[in-house]
């Protein structure tokens, strides 16, 4: 299993989300091909509701404390409640770092 595939699988055990996108943003670092070192994570769950975004993000921290204690180097969380989905996520900036800077 990728690591794509498992913070999917604990991110909709933990949170049971009505919308969720993992998307592997590696290829737009200075990573290695095939990397699986950065991802943007868009996750929509009722758990959300009543909570700050900060509590929001410890919160997927946690279910994921593994994960970036390996090989993940980065996680882009855009979390929301269904009331605040909107059904689009901010696009990820480019990478100000490494060689893909000047790309």
């Amino acid at each position: 299993m990728n690591i794509e595939q498992i913070i999917t699988g604990k991110v909709t055990a933990a949170l049971l989300p009505t919308h969720l996108e993992v998307i592997n943003e590696s290829h737009m670092h200075s990573v290695p091909v095939n990397s699986e070192t950065h991802f943007k994570v868009v996750v929509v769950s009722e758990a959300f509701v009543g909570k700050r975004p900060v509590q929001r993000h410890q919160m997927v921290y946690g279910i994921l404390a593994e994960e970036l204690q390996g090989g993940v180097h980065a996680l882009a969380l855009h979390t929301y409640s269904p009331q605040e989905w909107s059904g689009v996520a901010p696009d990820s900036p480019l990478c100000r770092g490494g060689s893909k800077a000047s790309h």
